[in-house]
């Protein structure tokens, strides 16, 4: 047999396993005076816990490390499977419509540039040659004479 344990916010109930009503519980070595068989702790502060309850000769023990905050809100499995559809389903939406947005804009631009009339091509001369990079030439090979590979 198991503990049941519940957390809602701060607090944790846990449930003894031993079918007796008359139930002594144990809290990391120090009885409590509660008797039932529900133990509530209230504000509990997540720090972890032995917990065991016993009735006559019979005992159980468990280690409880329960993490709890104030401000946590449970999330049922339908309710995370309806968000991320929702989502999905938007996401969707968006995609579809920046598409067909996009496919409208294309056919436009290209329509009004082929009813546009275009002037004469011409032709570009080259770029002018860059003076700090000038072929060399036959007659000023002493010039670059020093950048000549030197063996080591």
């Amino acid at each position: 047999k198991e503990f049941l344990v519940e957390i809602s916010g701060t607090t944790v109930t846990i449930t003894c396993p031993l079918p007796d009503e008359n139930i002594d519980w144990e809290i990391t070595g120090t009885k409590t005076d509660f008797k039932e068989k529900k133990y509530i702790i209230e504000d509990h502060d997540s720090s972890p816990a032995n917990v065991s309850c016993s009735a006559g000769d019979s005992k159980y023990e468990m280690y409880l490390n329960a993490r709890v905050c104030t401000n946590c809100e449970e999330l049922d499995t339908l309710a995370v499977i309806g968000i991320v559809t929702a989502d999905l389903l938007i996401t969707f939406g968006v995609l579809i419509l920046v598409y067909y947005f996009s496919k409208d804009r294309k056919g436009r631009a290209s329509a009004s540039a082929g009813s546009r009339p275009r002037g004469q091509k011409m032709q570009r001369p080259p770029p002018v040659p860059n003076p700090d990079y000038e072929p060399i030439r036959k007659g000023q090979r002493e010039v670059y004479a020093g950048l000549e590979s030197r063996g080591f």
